[in-house]
């Protein structure tokens, strides 16, 4: 190996970007330094085998792997987690190692509209829920005088409390310094910003003062952080109305797709640093984007406005033309994410969330100002994150519930968020329990050979001719298949399974077909052809993979039953169920009951929410009644941790088979499967 404090370039292809690293640094951390993504679901454990990279030019040390065979290894292919930097190296990251563009949106896809759970903000003005987190009133003050030598900021306490019964604190020595100046610019009228407590016995707070008439801009952030993607939405507090969306991969995933990994680095020094920068800089990126999406407001819709908020003095705003949003008028930013996401954003220490009993730093989280989590916004917008109910039932699954509605609904409800990880809910608006299924990665691609994202190529739909058990793959954006994501797999097993290629076990039917064959994690059938892909190899599915996807499924059906079990209740009893989550508002409901992924049901009862953790944000930005309701909501809501429950083994043991060992569950599969044998 060459001296260690010998520096050595490389270049990745096709970017061609560089980093510049010392001798001995793996080729991971390298991609890492240069901004760029190598798919390392296990974080650069070596385990995964997912991190394959071409080196084209130069050499490296090591990067040999049972993953890689003898001839891809003499074409250059390593692992990059463990191929160490000697010289100047040119590298190929190939696109089933890359990050594509495309992944799994915010909304319902267009198949599921007609089951579609829909937030209406209309019904929620005419129900008295309208109530912004922040809002902007409207001042008008008398000017100083010899008899009336009031300071300027009781001046405008007292204004407050007497034109708009607001009782008002002030807190912040930015305000101060701001105060005199915007009073005294439009003689001492004024527009406040005031922050609405959650709790109505206390106090408004000031945030901001501005000269003259701004009320009618006011505006705020909904974001959902996500394991793997971050999302965002710039709102109109004035009118509800989304102005713009902006989503991009967490970046944190190139240091682990599951949250053990970035535990795992946060612990390390400095690790928590590099965690929650790596977070920020991707919400500062999604806030200028969004601010450079969002257009002005007609004249017309201005004009209405400002007559609206300049019913003071009853005079029209100068400016009709109003400009785009600027940052200082952003006043409040909502967020949620899974209780590690939360810890990584507020740089708490979350080595605890992963060592029984399992306890967080904290559940519930005080409001603070975005800069102190490095946003790029003024200091005095006021920020606020969704409290968690434990280590593993965060924040993002309290919006969802919240934007389910189930929480103020009589009807007895499922509430399941299946992403790279899966929380269940049951309840109504008497009671809410709720557990976390440790079901792996599968439905991220995680743990399956060829598993992917849903990003562009990647097999997302598949059929099977009856007669000729020959495959028909649709891939995202109609590309040339790379791999299988979530919905894929789930549609592949089911049909496979419904076509008697597989049995209940997961394994394949003695049947002589060409696409069935030994590879080298048993028995595979080929879903495309190496010349029919954009990858350098068959894409298959194997009954490894297919047993990893049968752990997955079963932890969350055996969740879904546990718990039904220790609230005295039967899947006949449940009245509706939501789905939401990235993968989960793709699941097609056919296969989901024929592999025993949901309980048979009609599925009427079946409801999809979308992104429920962005959309309970956006709620939360809306209304302040939504904030005080959620403190009640996690009060009341019991959590099971199902490894302590007993009974929960069993059911995951029944749960390991195709659909269920008790087919009495699954009547209309059984006759599928009585027919299938008898054929």
């Amino acid at each position: 190996m060459g001296d260690k404090r010998q520096e050595y370039t490389v270049t990745f292809l096709p970017t061609g970007r560089t980093s510049r690293v010392q001798a001995g640094t793996e080729l991971l951390q390298a991609a890492r330094k240069a901004g760029l993504h190598v798919n390392a679901s296990c974080g650069g454990a070596g385990v995964c085998g997912k991190c394959r990279v071409v080196v084209e030019q130069g050499t490296v040390l090591g990067g040999k792997s049972e993953k890689i065979s003898a001839a891809f290894y003499e074409q250059g292919y390593r692992q990059a987690c463990s191929a160490q930097i000697c010289e100047d190296v040119s590298v190929r990251i190939p696109e089933e190692s890359s990050r594509r563009k495309g992944g799994l949106g915010t909304m319902v896809p267009k198949r599921h509209q007609a089951r579609r759970h829909i937030f209406d903000i209309e019904e929620l003005k005419q129900e008295g829920g309208w109530s912004p987190s922040v809002e902007k009133v409207c001042i008008e003050l008398t000017t100083p005088a010899g008899h009336d030598n009031r300071a300027d900021a009781g001046r405008l306490l007292q204004g407050l409390s007497g034109q708009y019964n607001r009782k008002c604190e002030l807190k912040s020595l930015v305000f101060l310094r701001k105060l005199g100046k915007a009073l005294r610019q439009d003689s001492f009228q004024a527009t406040a910003t005031l922050e609405v407590p959650v709790n109505l016995a206390a106090r408004y707070r000031l945030l901001d003062i501005q000269p003259g008439y701004q009320c009618h801009r006011n505006f705020g952030l909904a974001f959902d952080i996500g394991t793997t993607t971050v999302y965002g939405v710039l709102i109109d507090l004035e009118t509800g109305k989304f102005l713009a969306e902006a989503s991009c991969y967490n970046p944190q995933m190139s240091y682990g797709e599951d949250v053990i990994s970035r535990i795992i680095h946060a612990e390390k020094p400095k690790g928590l640093d590099v965690m929650q920068n790596l977070v920020t800089e991707a919400m500062n990126q999604l806030i200028t984007e969004m601010l450079a999406k969002a257009q002005p407001e007609t004249q017309a819709e201005t004009q209405t406005k400002a007559a609206l908020s300049n019913r003071l003095s009853g005079r029209m705003l100068d400016r009709l033309d109003q400009p785009p949003v600027a940052r200082d008028e952003i006043n409040s930013v909502s967020i949620a994410g899974n209780t590690t996401m939360t810890h990584l954003l507020l740089h708490l220490d979350p080595s605890s969330i992963r060592r029984a009993p399992y306890v967080p730093t904290s559940t519930f989280f005080p409001s603070f100002r975005a800069r102190e989590i490095n946003l790029d916004l003024s200091d005095t917008c006021a920020s606020l994150v969704y409290p968690a109910i434990s280590s593993y039932v965060g924040g993002d699954i309290v919006a969802g519930v919240m934007a389910s509605g189930m929480y103020s609904s009589k009807q007895l409800t499922l509430f399941i968020d299946v992403g790279t990880n899966a929380e269940i809910v049951i309840g109504n608006r008497d009671w809410l329990a709720c557990a976390a299924c440790s079901a792996g990665p599968a439905f991220e691609g995680g743990g399956i050979t060829h598993g992917i994202r849903a990003v562009e190529g990647a097999i997302s739909d598949f059929s099977l001719n009856p007669e000729t058990l020959e495959p028909m793959n649709i891939t995202e954006g109609g590309k040339a298949p790379i791999g299988i994501c979530g919905s894929g797999l789930l549609i592949i097993v089911a049909t496979l399974f419904e076509h008697g290629v597989l049995n209940q076990s997961g394994k394949f039917n003695p049947l002589d077909h060409p696409r069935i064959r030994e590879g080298r994690s048993g028995q595979e059938y080929v879903l495309a052809w190496q010349d029919e892909c954009a990858a350098d190899h068959d894409i298959v599915i194997n009954e490894v993979d297919i047993e990893n996807f049968i752990r997955a499924k079963g932890a969350i059906f055996a969740g879904i039953t546990t718990v039904l079990q220790q609230v005295g209740l039967q899947v006949s009893d449940l009245e509706r169920i939501i789905l939401a989550g990235g993968f989960g508002s793709y699941i097609d409901l056919d296969s989901a009951m024929s592999v025993g992924l949901l309980p048979e049901v009609d599925p009427e009862k079946i409801l999809y929410l979308g992104n429920g953790s962005l959309t309970g944000s956006w709620m939360c930005e809306l209304s302040n009644h939504i904030r005080r309701d959620v403190v009640e909501v996690v009060r009341k809501m019991t959590s099971f941790e199902l490894s302590e429950v007993p009974g929960f083994k069993d059911q995951y043991m029944a749960s390991m088979f195709l659909p269920h060992t008790d087919l009495g569950l699954f009547p209309g599969i059984a006759q599928r499967v009585k027919k299938n044998k008898k054929e």
